[in-house]
């Protein structure tokens, strides 16, 4: 399969022409990868069981792990669910368009099969990205997307982190620069009751939820072992592992910079022992401090969400660089934290050292 590459910036006719032709493309069934303002997603027809397969093809993705549904508007969600509860209303007027994915009863005549992987929900999200806004305004359809990248690898946040993975495997990618927030977008529940669970931190953070459900509760699976092979997993990321990149990676934790900084260079110097390439991911106030081959900065202290969105620019740069053994700081888990140590625990496979 030859991928087509549409590199938007150039005019506002010629991105239109593009924008319009790739909306042509999902209405046809074919697999269009586009920027959101969290990561790159991978769009296919919600509705067309066959192009949401070519989806789970390209990827190599579990036919068992759902597929979020971006649409234009809270009207385009209302089609696809059987109720809307006051909660869930409310949370879409606050957060949407923005990071956060609401699951719903599903109407199953409006979605794919493959969509829910037999849930009798649907997470639906919309999306804040002026190109993503575009792409579902002119396709006229609800298009679900998971991550644009193939399955287990860290997210993409770039056209080319796209093509890295991707290239041949679908029809096109829309390039409309690098995505904004860089993680996922938060994934909830909200029932009838008044409650709201989060299925999968992202980028509205619990704290912000609290402002409109002061009872927001993350779900158990969060908080607990969801990798038997029995769990049947309610949101894309609550099951398998995701994140990874290739060399082993360990995660270093706690409430004293002092303590981790010391245990993160014992990891460091350990590895460097046995003759392996190391890589060190830190916040830019202690990089300067640790000694490994590969040394990136997730970005400052002082400014967390920037530094969160370098995450996967990163693990994929220490693939890039051979990188062998990677030892992360980890983030106290308030505001954004809580996703990026989410990820941060599926990329290392649960390897956390708490000091």
């Amino acid at each position: 399969m030859q991928t087509t590459y549409w590199r938007l910036g150039s005019g506002d006719a010629a991105d239109r022409r593009a924008i319009e032709e790739a909306a042509a493309w999902l209405r046809e069934g074919k697999t269009v990868a586009f920027p959101t303002e969290t990561v790159y997603g991978l769009g296919a027809d919600a509705a067309s069981d066959e192009a949401v397969r070519r989806i789970f093809a390209a990827k190599g993705r579990p036919s068992d792990n759902p597929l979020i549904v971006h649409v234009a508007g809270i009207a385009d969600a209302e089609r696809l669910a059987m109720r809307i509860s006051p909660l869930a209303a409310r949370l879409m007027e606050r957060f949407w368009p923005g990071p956060l994915t609401v699951v719903l009863p599903c109407r199953h005549d409006r979605v794919a099969p493959s969509v829910t992987a037999g849930l009798a929900t649907v997470a639906v999200r919309v999306p804040a990205h002026p190109v993503a806004l575009a792409l579902l305004e002119a396709a006229r359809i609800p298009v679900a997307a998971p991550s644009a990248n193939l399955s287990g690898r860290p997210s993409p946040t770039t056209a080319a982190h796209v093509r890295e993975d991707l290239d041949g495997r679908i029809d096109g990618i829309l390039d409309g620069g690098p995505a904004g927030v860089g993680l996922e977008s938060t994934v909830v529940e909200a029932d009838d009751n008044g409650r709201v669970t989060v299925l999968r931190p992202g980028g509205i953070s619990l704290e912000q939820l609290r402002e409109v459900a002061p009872d927001a509760a993350l779900d158990e699976a969060l908080l607990h072992n969801a990798a038997a092979a029995d769990f049947a997993p309610k949101s894309p990321g609550m099951k398998y592992a995701h994140y990874a990149p290739k060399g082993a990676m360990v995660v270093v934790a706690g409430d004293s910079a002092e303590r981790v900084i010391e245990r993160m260079r014992r990891e460091l110097a350990a590895a460097a022992e046995r003759g392996a390439k190391t890589g060190v991911l830190a916040f830019s106030e202690h990089l300067p401090r640790l000694d490994a081959d590969v040394a990136i900065a997730y970005g400052s202290l002082r400014n967390p969400a920037e530094a969160a969105g370098r995450l996967y620019g990163a693990l994929r740069e220490f693939d890039d660089r051979g990188v062998e053994v990677i030892v992360a700081e980890g983030w106290t888990e308030t505001g954004i934290g809580l996703a990026v140590m989410n990820r941060l625990r599926k990329a290392a496979s649960g390897r956390i050292l708490r000091v």
